[in-house]
């Protein structure tokens, strides 16, 4: 909640004029207390996860009966034997969303005063454009370094067998497969997402975008699709859905492709090798047919 009464004392306060940014942030914000603005992640989380994957779901629904359809399933379908049915797609969206919200709520609810000691601020003035963008980057090199190692913990046998196998029921993943959990995965995954705020405190514009930026992205590797003018394939690094395809359809024997954002923690801890070394086969498997 912030400290004004008036917008004319946020200006005063400020020692100069709203932008229009900062006016509208003022006027959403001024009343609410800072432990829902924090919460705002759970409605956040849930419309970004309805929303996003919805047109790839549909064109694949769509592919039974419509050829153009089936022709960019076929195309761009990273395994497009695999036809997910109606009730795959609904199954998957209900039980995931049901996990989100009996996990990812209840965290929330209880996690505020953390969020308050590690100094996400919710008042004036708004970060600039730059500063979000650099507390970005730092967020996704934390997430993927740390969200590597988590990953590679949950596909040692007990971390399998116990919780990570429910992620791996869909071996030609989906964008509504990606928060797709046990809920104690939904938790443990929770940790490299906050640490970059804990290390480097935002704004809570950016904590809200960095969640949103970062789902988007776990949606975009397990689309199952790969496009040639996806944005994505021109982030240094990046791994999209080709490189953690693989590591699903290679299932719970998976020791390749740990990384959830970038390649680099797979190639300097070698644990891409099987991934490489399928792409150069079909390298030279595309090379005697042509």
């Amino acid at each position: 909640m912030l400290p004004y009464a008036t917008a004319a004392e946020a200006a005063a306060a400020l020692g100069r004029a709203m932008t229009a940014a900062e006016a509208a942030w003022f006027g959403y914000s001024a009343a609410v207390p800072d432990r829902w603005l924090y919460c705002h992640n759970v409605p956040i989380l849930l419309v970004v996860y309805t929303l996003a994957p919805l047109p790839l779901a549909l064109l694949e629904l769509r592919s039974t009966g419509d050829a153009n359809a089936s022709s960019l399933i076929h195309k761009y379908k990273l395994q497009p034997r695999v036809r997910l049915s109606p009730a795959a797609f609904l199954r998957c969206y209900l039980d995931t969303a049901r996990v989100l919200l009996l996990s990812v709520g209840p965290l929330s609810l209880v996690s505020y005063p953390v969020a308050e000691m590690v100094g996400i601020r919710t008042g004036l003035p708004l970060p600039s454009v730059g500063e979000m963008a650099a507390q970005l980057v730092v967020y996704l090199l934390v997430e993927d370094y740390l969200g590597y190692w988590m990953h590679r913990l949950l596909h040692t046998k007990w971390g399998y067998d116990k919780i990570h196998h429910v992620h791996h029921e869909f071996t030609a993943p989906m964008g509504y497969a990606a928060p797709y959990a046990h809920w104690a995965e939904v938790l443990i995954l929770g940790v490299p997402a906050f640490a970059g705020p804990a290390i480097v405190p935002c704004h809570m514009t950016t904590f809200w975008l960095w969640f949103v930026l970062r789902h988007i992205e776990a949606i975009d590797t397990h689309s199952g699709f790969s496009f040639p003018l996806n944005p994505t394939k021109f982030i240094p690094f990046y791994g999209g859905a080709e490189h953690h395809d693989y590591h699903h359809r290679v299932g719970g024997q998976s020791q390749s492709n740990f990384s959830t954002i970038f390649t680099f923690c797979d190639y300097l801890y070698g644990t891409d090798k099987g991934y490489r070394y399928h792409k150069a086969s079909l390298g030279k498997l595309q090379e005697m047919i042509e």
